[in-house]
């Protein structure tokens, strides 16, 4: 059984591998296939050890793996961590959508008796 804290640590270094755009992207390519660092580095104007550096933070987040094919290295995506992280925020998503259902209603029984106030 995973500790809370592990757990914790682990969203963390997830949502801190997804704040930056250059590493969103680089998922975004990977959903459509493994890719090596060469490929995952076309799209951007940015050096071999920058894409790196982004490839490595996403590894340690565990959000992508890297082969082990002799010469070729090509990252893949692990959906795993991607879950986890929706999982965490589906319950955010529920409770907000359970207070703004509650908020509508209440609106809704303040402009019928504001309605019945002007009869």
């Amino acid at each position: 059984m995973v500790k809370l804290e592990e757990k914790e640590d682990h969203l963390n270094s997830t949502f801190q591998a997804l704040a930056d755009p250059t590493r969103r992207k680089i998922l975004m390519q990977l959903v459509l296939g493994e890719a090596t660092v060469l490929e995952l580095a076309e799209p951007f104007q940015m050096s071999l050890p920058g894409i790196s550096k982004h490839i490595k933070v996403l590894e340690k987040a565990g959000l992508i793996e890297r082969g082990k094919s002799a010469q070729y290295r090509p990252c893949r995506i692990k959906v795993e961590a991607l879950e986890e992280a929706n999982s965490w925020l589906e319950q955010y998503r529920k409770l907000w959508e359970d207070r703004l259902d509650r908020l509508d209603e209440y609106l809704i029984e303040l402009q019928k008796s504001k309605q019945e106030f002007k009869k």
